[in-house]
């Protein structure tokens, strides 16, 4: 019940927000603007270092941007050799302790960052020599020490470990992996094994032959001094030394599909589908077709009021969030995709939504409203970025690593401009390569499987192939065999069995049940009163009652402080299915009850149980060989936006003849809270204030 008071919350807080603003009307297009980078002052060391320096008065500070333009590394069995010597570079230098050097930097309000890529700097003008200083130190002269290697290796494994089951980086690794293959640079992947394959003398090779001035950029940008910053650059990175090669292996390049197919990857603890459209793309910032593949991008599905987001969210109701991006590189291939999460039960649904939208832009001229009201974005958006010193760093690395023209960002917004109606269908065809295109859909084979075998577009049965979590094909999942004994009565009569039996619970006529975790640094109290007819669920923080919901057989509503919110009559109407001092009680012999399988529960088998609602619908999933309850699944869907909570449950403990789980792990906002049970009291009387 506790996911549905942080699923409306959320939901009702979005839905407001997004009410207030009026997008019926679209900023009026002015004069493009033009957009002056300035002049800047340039020089190269004998190591091959080059300096960009640019005056910028408008506030006292200056950023310094390193970049090191190496190509992109092969895959290789030390996959996470790069992340890790991120990890260690920046944590003090030969001659400074790591304290000293974070406390130094923190004392002068300043930033700095190290990485096998470069560095980044940022301070207040009179600051700015001291920083410069030890941006050249903690990159020239890192402390490669055994005990913080060893203290980042653990935490990158603690990190591969964390998102093993994450459904998101599951579908991004496999999405990678089909697009490009395991042995191109954009394919490569991390996995525990790579990374234990790494050793501290792997880190000191890789940034002896990779952190060279051969290809490196350095970009100062602020209020300086020009003539004390060159002489202060020349002095720090003058002793940097020039590797003879600079590591480029050679990779074979990413070949289209040659039809469209989709692709199937099981994961059993998902609670929704991602749905992704991709196909390899061959574009340069310097290609001709990039401002107008920029626009039809934007069109299509790269903001909120895009084709994709009106069409599958607005129209449809599938989802929050549709959205398409295009990549474009000097080294490699890159991918158009065009990508959505949404529910198990319309994922077909989706997936043939998705691509309709790609079809329409390619065989349809686009509307003069349409582009007119893009190009008028990309001109707040681009004015706006252009007020920030690190996009005007950006701005003056990439006219140098890209070998663009000098004028390329002061053309920008005109080349925006430029873009036609018939461009954006031209580009279209040759950049959204509808019949050379992958759809790959990941999620939970148990829910999915007749709906993606069965996905129809344009007449045709779109061919299916199955991938684990790695990207390597496997077979059809098969569903788990259920016995045709089990129903949804039967499951729920032995978790009530379970836990003390139909008698014990029915002498049970009031419940407090209080939960106790942290978050942020805060105690959080969760205390849920019941009765057979009422439900109070009321959330503390450090002692003060934050929010509070209460569901009775009369209303709904939820509150804060004094303000009270009833909520709408449907979604009371589906709230009161989880009435009951011990819900399973009363949802026996309820029509909304449904079996709907078997699913593996980390490692477990378990009986899944759903309450359909037409705003809340409710999963619960009960251990197949103990019968007790170890999931709780909420989804919510309000106004085109679906939110889902789930709950982990478990570690049963008797109170009064009664098991009650221990510890509930559940998810508030993109933290994880664990919560330990820390009273329960039954049979007590309430107060009629418990409930107001």
């Amino acid at each position: 019940m506790k996911n549905i008071y942080i699923n409306l919350l959320l939901l009702i807080s979005l839905g407001f927000s997004y009410g207030q603003i009026d997008r019926s009307n679209p900023p009026v297009s002015g004069p493009m603007p033009s957009i002056e980078l300035g002049t800047p002052i340039e020089f190269q060391l004998k190591n091959g270092l080059r300096v960009l320096m640019v005056e910028n008065k408008k506030l006292p500070r200056v950023t310094a941007n390193l970049l090191i333009d190496n190509p992109p590394f092969l895959g290789s069995d030390k996959n996470g050799i790069y992340s890790m010597t991120s990890s260690i570079l920046g944590k003090g230098t030969e001659s400074i302790s790591k304290d000293v050097f974070v406390e130094k930097i923190d004392f002068m309000g300043a930033s700095l960052s190290i990485n096998a890529g470069g560095a980044f700097a940022s301070s207040i003008s009179r600051f700015f020599p001291t920083v410069l200083e030890m941006m050249a130190d903690g990159a020239l002269n890192p402390l490669f020490s055994q005990e913080e290697f060893e203290k980042e290796k653990a935490k990158t494994i603690e990190g591969i470990k964390s998102n093993a089951k994450s459904v998101g980086q599951i579908a991004r690794r496999v999405e990678n992996v089909l697009a490009f293959g395991k042995d191109h640079p954009n394919g490569k992947y991390i996995t525990e094994e790579s990374v234990n394959n790494i050793s501290l003398d792997d880190v000191k090779s890789f940034y002896g032959e990779n952190y060279t001035p051969n290809n490196a950029y350095l970009v100062i940008i602020g209020d300086f001094n020009p003539k004390e910053v060159q002489k202060s650059v020349k002095n720090l990175f003058s002793k940097w030394k020039k590797t003879k090669n600079v590591s480029s292996k050679k990779w074979t390049d990413a070949k289209e599909s040659k039809n469209l197919t989709l692709n199937f990857v099981d994961v059993p603890n998902a609670i929704q589908s991602e749905v992704v459209f991709q196909n390899i793309v061959d574009l340069n910032i310097k290609d001709p077709d990039y401002f107008p593949v920029l626009v039809a991008n934007k069109i299509l599905g790269g903001g909120p009021e895009n084709r994709l987001e009106q069409q599958i969210r607005e129209v449809k109701g599938y989802t929050y969030v549709a959205r398409s991006s295009i990549g474009s590189s000097k080294y490699t291939k890159s991918r158009f995709r065009a990508f959505t999460q949404t529910r198990f039960q319309v994922t077909d649904s989706a997936v043939v939504e998705l691509l309709n939208e790609i079809k329409k832009i390619r065989t349809l001229n686009v509307t003069s409203k349409e582009l007119s009201d893009v190009k008028a974005k990309y001109v707040g958006n681009f004015v706006l970025a252009s007020e920030s010193p690190s996009t005007i760093a950006n701005y003056a690395l990439n006219i140098k690593t890209q070998g663009l023209d000098k004028d390329f960002y002061k053309n920008y917004l005109k080349n925006i401009d430029n873009v036609t109606i018939d461009d954006i269908k031209r580009v279209a065809n040759k950049y959204f390569k509808l019949d050379n295109g992958q759809i790959i859909v990941t999620g939970k084979a148990s829910e999915l499987l007749e709906k993606i075998d069965n996905v129809n577009f344009d007449g045709k049965i779109i061919p299916v192939s199955y991938f684990d979590n790695y990207g390597n094909k496997v077979e059809k999942p098969k569903k788990p065999e259920v016995p045709s004994n089990i129903t949804a009565n039967s499951v729920l009569e032995n978790y009530i069995k379970s836990i003390g039996g139909k008698e014990k619970l029915n002498d049970v006529k009031s419940l407090i049940l209080k939960y106790q975790g942290e978050a942020m640094g805060a105690s959080i109290i969760s205390e849920e009163k019941r009765l057979n007819n009422k439900l109070a669920n009321s959330t503390s923080m450090n002692g003060n009652i934050m929010m509070k919901m209460v569901v009775t057989e009369n209303e709904a509503f939820v509150k804060q402080g004094p303000n009270k919110m009833a909520l709408p009559e449907n979604i009371q109407n589906d709230m009161k299915k989880s009435l009951g001092i011990f819900p399973e009680l009363n949802l026996l012999n309820n029509p909304n009850v449904k079996f709907v399988g078997k699913e593996n529960v980390d490692g477990k088998e378990a009986y899944a149980v759903e309450v359909a609602g037409d705003f809340i619908s409710l999963k619960y999933l009960y251990d197949v060989e103990t019968g007790k309850k170890i999931r709780e699944i909420s989804t919510t869907n309000m106004g085109g936006q679906s939110q889902v909570q789930e709950s982990v449950i478990g570690d049963y403990k008797n109170f009064d003849g009664i098991l009650f789980p221990l510890k509930k792990s559940q998810s508030l906002g993109p933290q994880k809270i664990e919560m330990t049970l820390i009273d329960v009291i039954i049979n007590q009387d309430f107060e009629e204030n418990d409930f107001n």
